[in-house]
């Protein structure tokens, strides 16, 4: 079955993520001294469309920590940038393939769409707009039914293995990003 579409990951896959840097900036605490305080569905929750940005942030000034959601989109903002190489593939694919994001992302997929993907993807889809996040085989049900396709027709690329395990274990072409060459390779061996 010839391959239809291509889907994409977002972060580090496409595009540099300055989540944790953000984050930071925004509350003056690292990652890790962050997840150890909050609930640890909160995030998963805001990424599904389930919270509000209010919501999320309201959540961490209740557990004491101060939040300043401008600088946090700030550094979030100034550090977006395209990986090397995979603005011009995704360029490259116009017209062969349906190329489709399909990331864990809250609302500020967004402004990804109206940005820096504008033009280069066709359809902008993540977990805020399907309610559900990956690996959880939901995520790939409702992307796969949002674009009328079958597992076979869509290859999946993500830079984590357990979404790529996810997306294979559902019949999808599936491959690990590492770099914008390998993936050149693994599109040869498609077809694409």
């Amino acid at each position: 079955m010839r391959i239809q579409a291509v889907a994409f990951d977002v972060m580090d896959t496409l595009l540099a993520d300055p989540f944790r840097e953000a984050l930071r900036a925004g509350t003056g605490l690292e990652l890790s001294e962050l997840a150890r305080r909050r609930d640890p569905a909160v995030y998963p929750a805001f990424e599904r469309g389930e919270l509000t940005e209010a919501d999320y942030w309201a959540h961490h000034a209740d557990l004491g920590v101060e939040v300043d959601p401008e600088a946090f989109h700030r550094v979030r903002r100034a550090g977006t940038r395209w990986l090397d190489g995979m603005q011009d593939l995704l360029v490259e694919l116009e017209g062969r393939v349906l190329r489709l994001t399909a990331s864990n992302y809250p609302v500020w997929i967004e402004e990804l769409a109206s940005g820096p993907l504008e033009g280069v993807v066709d359809r902008v889809l993540a977990s805020y707009h399907l309610g559900a996040r990956k690996p959880d085989a939901a995520f790939f049900h409702r992307l796969l039914s949002r674009v009328g396709m079958r597992p076979a027709e869509v290859a999946f690329v993500d830079d984590r293995e357990e979404n790529v395990e996810g997306a294979r274990a559902l019949g999808m072409p599936s491959h690990r990003f590492t770099d914008v060459a390998s993936l050149r390779s693994w599109f040869a061996e498609l077809g694409i």
